[in-house]
């Protein structure tokens, strides 16, 4: 079969589950004939043999079984970085990146501080950070080996040596030590969300945060204050419509200059605060 026919009979199949059906046929063909998609526009002519065409097959039915892009590929780009992910990775998501955006507003960019990213995952945040404020040391903690070993394989693939993994839960491994920044996308999912039929592929245990959404986010409430430096400032990734709840939260365990910043699509998404007190 042509590569023409093979595009258009592939995003038919598509597109009753995917947006963007058409880069998604594109992206699974290139992937399967290892080569760039300019070459499905100067050859559509070309004819898949039977093998090839059972490979790419294989790919179509796993994108319209609902698996994500990402995990087929086994990468994803992120601040301008292609990163692992796998099975024990959420997908990084392009509204993530105002949180990074945010933090590097307050990280002077000489500056030698010392920053925390909390629930790493693939390392996406971590990362950005890492490699655009090279005088900083960055920690990234998660509870999961299985991702912190795909982090440290991303950091390891760019040549960064200004972040270290550490495995463990939220602040418990880093006790000792005070950041400058915390930075987190934690679990905030709520059990029972019908929003995770569509996310039957992603570790749950990096989605879902109980039965309101929000055990991972009271965690880092009471517990980053502990290893925060005096008035410094914590990033935490939340809920579109848990703005409020997040808030209260904060103010409850003595945080101040508590702001929300909303996502590209107009959306509340971050909450900022300031560790307030002694």
């Amino acid at each position: 079969m042509r590569i023409d026919a093979v595009l258009g009979e592939a995003v038919e199949r598509l597109a009753a589950v995917s947006d963007s059906a058409r880069l998604d046929a594109e992206i699974l063909l290139c992937r399967t004939i290892d080569m760039p998609r300019s070459y499905l526009f100067a050859h559509p002519e070309d004819v898949l043999d039977s093998t090839t065409f059972d490979r790419f097959d294989g790919l179509l039915r796993r994108r319209i079984k609902g698996e994500p892009l990402a995990y087929i590929m086994g990468s994803k780009e992120f601040w301008s970085h292609e990163l692992l992910v796998s099975s024990a990775t959420l997908v990084p998501r392009p509204e993530t990146e105002l949180l990074v955006d945010l933090a590097l507003q307050v990280i002077p960019r000489e500056a030698e501080w010392q920053v925390l990213d909390l629930g790493t995952g693939s390392g996406a945040i971590a990362i950005a950070l890492a490699s655009e404020r090279l005088m900083c040391e960055v920690t990234a903690v998660d509870i999961s080996e299985s991702a912190l070993a795909i982090a440290a394989e991303n950091a390891r693939q760019l040549a960064l040596s200004n972040i270290a993994f550490v495995h463990g839960s939220w602040v418990e491994p880093v006790r000792c030590r005070l950041f400058d920044v915390i930075v987190s996308n934690p679990p905030y999912v709520r059990a029972g969300d019908e929003a995770l039929a569509n996310l039957q592929y992603e570790p749950k245990d990096a989605l879902v945060a109980g039965v309101d959404g929000l055990n991972a986010i009271r965690v880092l409430a009471s517990g980053c204050r502990q290893v925060l430096k005096q008035s410094g400032l914590l990033f935490i990734e939340h809920g579109a419509d848990q703005r409020d709840d997040v808030a209260a939260l904060l103010a409850a365990s003595g945080w101040t200059n508590i702001t929300n910043h909303a996502d590209f699509s107009g959306l509340p998404r971050v909450t900022a605060a300031r560790r307030g007190g002694t």
